[in-house]
């Protein structure tokens, strides 16, 4: 263990308000013990910036400093960027950007994602412990940016959902293995769970101190960089077989892997999202209570339940990244196993099931009256959640997800979701009740009719590719449109079958006859 010659120095902005210097200086000095690991003691220090009497030319904008900025903005963002010497590698100047407006995205998260089970988070405003630690935390993901680590997504797939219920291991491990995950707040753990309030945050992990070692340990037996190879691909090779030192670049595999996305966390998003969703569900019913003071109005109310519909709408998007996903394990040709590989079957279909319960059956619980009756019609509603259950359906029948599924099946992975069964499955989960009700609700005629238009798009338009999945589908010469022509049949007929028997509701007779109409249109467009 050695002290550096020149330690890597960060200078606080001295127009960052006071209250939160300390957590800024925390949030960049949180890398000394991962350094600690590479071998360097006291290798990254935070300096507050010296007065003009004490050194008059030091300025935030001379490049020869490194500087914590705080951007007065109404952005909700942090930066984390640095500049590099292109002939070494070498990091020599860095200047992180803390918008101002970044404290109102993490107040809002705060209390959508853990309101439930963290009392800090319950009120207007969060306690300046709780933001503190969030802004210290943010803080350190974007130093990790600029010493080297870019975001690893897939790290937060690697803890066991059960143990982020536990205090023991929450206060211990965070929520992932790395800060540079985007998993921010445990929205897993229950209100009975007894964690404390800053359990519930992200913090430096395991992952980190292995990158900090891999990219900053002097190894003094290799005379060049080349020589230094092997043993950095022998600790990469050992920690193989460990989840937690998993990663995936952010996008650009041309596959959709479920373990690597942003907002998740645990290693079985189905349980995870269910313990989300029933925290949503608690947290709902109280935000009039949490947003509303005195001689206030309902402006802070607006928008935190429009972050909590937008967080009912990541549970989703969660689960939906299941249906066609491929599992993605980085290898070099001396290791054994594939590189991709489909999801079962089984794990598929539960995400089916579960998408069927919680997003296809109307999420009404999000229409919360006392919100309402507050901030207006234009917020909650029907016709809100008829265009969120909309995208869901969009998001399942992508071209490329479909094509997915076809091509694993195809290729004979060893246990494919066959496109047809899916096509199945959602057709039953929009259309399950059509010969079970008496009369057919709102909420499940919108959905009938977003299925139909998404069968339209199917049949009659061709995506275009881009630049990280490469090639879009071709549709015209594929398996998709035969059987999306195959599901508008079927509704055909158990829309006929279901009008043959007397409807006593009229407007669920309307809407079926429209289905009918619809659905011959698609079918048979006639002359363009």
């Amino acid at each position: 263990m050695v002290d550096p010659v020149r330690p890597i120095t960060y200078y606080v902005d001295p127009a960052t308000p006071e209250q939160y210097v300390d957590a800024v200086k925390r949030g960049i000095e949180n890398w000394q013990p991962a350094f600690e690991t590479a071998g360097f003691s006291n290798a990254i220090i935070a300096l507050e910036a010296p007065s003009r009497a004490e050194d008059p030319d030091w300025d935030p904008e001379d490049v020869r400093y490194s500087v914590a900025r705080w951007s007065a903005s109404e952005t909700r963002n942090a930066q984390g960027p640095s500049t590099s010497d292109p002939r070494s590698g070498e990091i020599i100047e860095s200047d992180i950007v803390w918008y101002h407006n970044h404290m109102r995205s993490y107040r809002n998260w705060m209390m959508v994602q853990t309101g439930a089970a963290n009392p800090d988070a319950r009120q207007l405003p969060l306690t300046d412990a709780l933001m503190e630690e969030a802004m210290e935390q943010v803080i350190t993901h974007e130093i990790g940016h600029a010493i080297g680590l870019p975001h690893n997504m897939v790290a937060s797939s690697s803890y066991p959902v059960d143990s982020l219920r536990s205090q023991s291991f929450a206060s211990r491990m965070g929520v992932a293995p790395t800060i540079m995950d985007y998993a921010r707040q445990n929205y897993i753990a229950q209100p009975d769970d007894g964690l404390r309030p800053e359990d519930f945050l992200r913090r430096i992990g395991v992952y980190d101190h292995y990158s900090v070692n891999w990219g900053y340990r002097v190894l003094p037996d290799a005379g060049t960089p080349l020589d230094e190879v092997p043993t950095l691909n022998r600790w990469i090779v050992e920690r193989a077989g460990d989840r937690m030192y998993k990663y995936l670049p952010q996008g650009g595999l041309g596959v959709t892997d479920p373990r690597a996305q942003t907002e998740d966390m645990g290693d079985d998003l189905v349980r995870a999202n269910t313990y989300g969703v029933e925290n949503l569900r608690r947290i709902v019913p109280n935000l009039v209570e949490w947003t509303t003071q005195p001689g206030e109005d309902y402006t802070d109310l607006a928008e935190i339940y429009g972050e909590a519909i937008s967080q009912w709408s990541r549970y989703v998007r969660h689960i939906v990244t299941l249906v066609g996903g491929v599992h993605v394990d980085l290898k070099t040709a001396d290791q054994e196993g594939p590189v991709f590989d489909g999801l079962p079957r089984a794990e598929q279909k539960r995400a089916m099931d579960w998408l069927a319960r919680e997003a296809f059956t109307a999420p009404t619980w999000l229409n919360d009256p006392a919100i309402r009756e507050r901030i207006g019609p234009n917020g909650p509603g029907l016709a809100n959640l008829a265009r969120l259950q909309s995208s869901v359906l969009n998001q399942l029948l992508t071209p490329r997800r479909l094509a997915t599924l076809a091509e694993l099946e195809a290729a004979g992975d060893e246990d494919p979701y066959p496109l047809v069964e899916f096509l199945d499955d959602l057709a039953h989960a929009v259309w399950q009740d059509l010969n079970e009700v008496s009369e057919i609700g709102p909420y499940r005629r919108a959905l009938h009719r977003a299925h139909l238009e998404r069968m339209e798009y199917l049949m009659t338009e061709e995506p275009a590719g881009n630049p990280f999945q490469g090639a879009a589908p071709d549709m015209s010469n594929s398996d998709i449109r035969p059987l999306v022509r195959e599901q508008l049949r079927i509704v055909r007929l158990e829309v006929s079958r279901r009008l043959d028997r007397q409807v006593a509701d009229r407007v669920t007779e309307a809407h079926l006859r429209d289905v009918l109409a619809r659905v011959d249109a698609i079918l048979d467009p006639g002359p363009a």
